[in-house]
């Protein structure tokens, strides 16, 4: 790459945004950019699965065509207009594959654009393709993709998180600006935490999930994916809003004021004095490797320094909040990829001998199509939903659910926001946890509260550990995103004083780690 494309990559997304509209810039040199920078170095990180260059590169010139007409034509493009973005292989996107990371959907290409999408093309924001993740969402490494692994791009011998870690890495990487994710336990925060990046899941409901193909129905949240917390914000107040397509969807009117808050204002304030600070008892200590909790710390001690106030809050029921999830979760799965079986949708394999059967062509398709871990889940979903366990399993859960509810209440009676690691360790070796579900499944232990409860969370870069990126995570009362901005954007400003390059700026050069 020159070194004027090393330059541009290297911008947030909000300097990308103001250099275009100020002409310093086209979008199709920004655009060109970062597919020479996916040429150079997802060789190595495998962040896509898909590469959109011809469509990117369209959209990039159609919108530098508006800026030079100038006049109404330039007004009415969206600030992100000609800001490249890529989008997770889970979300529908018409005239590019969607897999969900599966043998099962190889090849597809969806009618129809999910609504993310559309609001993301009528901002005119090119996209560079679809990135890699955990098969159907289950996983929090990304090695359980039928395509290969993603790698970390800060030490491509180990995970960048999941199930969204192809976004994740893409975007620590230089290889986008901006990404779209989804959060079911974790999928958006987790790879946040690992790769250094800001990851964000909204109040469910306030972005509709209208084309993101369904895990677990309740639990499932599209979100943004950036380097900065003025980034994030900046997409998220582009998906957010109400949408009649998806009966989840949060009618604006529900929101303070009846209206999104304003997530960028909210992410620039730096001022913290009388900001009430909730640390969750639960979720530190036993597990939580000795680096992460030194970062914790010293961040919770930046944000008392300058003026806020710290609390220690009590939720006793997080500690069965694993349990519940990993039962409500794979119960909404199970269900929801009963429909790919080889008849309905999805490939279709036909049994090597013996009758030709709808049942024996659905058993041949699902044991062809999908990964062992994707079996697994569903497996577990069958059987908590199964005649005689629902009451004692599912149903147990779901209880657990409202008492997760209820502590998230009393907690926010006594904390504006709250705090905690977002992932208990820094980024682990690939293939050491493959062998051992339940420890893989540990690492959601923080993230997976919010999905439970249906509140928004942000994870935000808090330091290195062992030279790898730690997490915190800030989360809100539901409808309050603008909280979680405003406490994780002032901690990112307070750490950059701190620092002599930002966090996200200091992920080593891959053509050096490489050689």
């Amino acid at each position: 790459m020159t070194s004027t494309s090393n330059s541009l990559i290297r911008l947030t997304a909000a300097e990308m945004s103001a250099k275009l509209r100020a002409g310093e810039i086209t979008s199709v040199e920004l655009t060109q950019a970062h597919l020479d920078r996916i040429a150079a170095v997802d060789g190595t990180i495998n962040a896509f699965l898909h590469v959109a260059e011809a469509e990117a590169l369209e959209t990039a010139a159609a919108v530098d065509r508006s800026r030079a007409a100038g006049g109404t034509e330039a007004e009415s493009l969206h600030p992100l207009a000609g800001v490249p973005i890529a989008v997770k292989d889970l979300i529908v996107t018409k005239g590019q594959p969607t897999t969900a990371g599966s043998k099962m959907l190889e090849g597809w290409m969806s009618p129809y654009d999910a609504t993310v999408v559309e609001k993301i093309r009528a901002a005119r924001m090119p996209i560079l393709g679809k990135t890699n993740l955990d098969e159907f969402a289950m996983g929090s490494s990304t090695e359980h993709s039928a395509f290969g692994p993603t790698r970390n791009p800060w030490d491509p011998t180990r995970i960048p998180g999941g199930s969204g870690g192809g976004s994740a890495a893409a975007v620590a990487a230089f290889e986008a600006p901006l990404a779209l994710g989804t959060d079911t336990g974790g999928s958006i925060r987790q790879p946040g935490s690992v790769t250094g990046t800001v990851g964000t899941k909204p109040t469910y409901g306030g972005v509709s999930r209208y084309g993101a193909i369904a895990m677990a129905s309740s639990l499932d949240q599209i979100g943004p994916v950036a380097r900065t917390v003025e980034d994030a914000a900046l997409l998220h107040e582009l998906i957010a809003g109400h949408d009649n397509k998806d009966s989840t969807s949060l009618p604006e009117a529900e929101y303070p004021e009846g209206r999104l808050p304003a997530f960028v204002d909210a992410a620039s304030a730096k001022n913290v004095a009388g900001l009430r600070i909730g640390v969750i008892k639960q979720l530190q200590g036993a597990g939580y490797q000795a680096g992460v909790l030194a970062r914790f710390q010293e961040a919770l001690e930046r944000l008392r320094e300058n003026g806020a106030e710290i609390v220690e809050v009590d939720c006793p029921s997080f500690d069965y909040a694993l349990g519940a999830y990993y039962l409500i979760m794979p119960s909404e799965a199970s269900s929801n990829l009963a429909r790919y079986d080889g008849v309905r949708y999805g490939t279709r394999v036909l049994p090597e001998e013996g009758p030709l059967t709808i049942e024996r062509v659905m058993g041949a398709t699902r044991a062809a199509g999908f990964g062992d871990e994707v079996k697994r889940r569903i497996i577990l979903g069958t059987y908590a939903l199964s005649a005689g366990y629902y009451d004692a399993y599912y149903g147990s859960a779901q209880k657990i659910r409202t008492l997760i509810q209820r502590d998230f209440d009393a907690a926010f009676e006594q904390a504006d926001v709250l705090v905690s690691p977002t992932s208990p360790t820094v980024a682990f070796p690939l293939a050491s946890k493959l062998d051992d579900p339940v420890a893989m499944y540990l690492n959601d232990v923080a993230t997976i509260p919010a999905n439970l409860a249906g509140i928004p969370g942000i994870s935000v870069p808090g330091g290195l550990s062992e030279g790898l990126p730690v997490g915190v995570q800030f989360l809100a009362p539901a409808k309050q995103d603008a909280r979680v901005y405003h406490a994780a954007g002032a901690l990112e400003q307070l750490l950059n004083d701190t620092y002599d390059a930002p966090l996200w700026a200091q992920v080593p050069a891959l053509e050096e780690v490489t050689g």
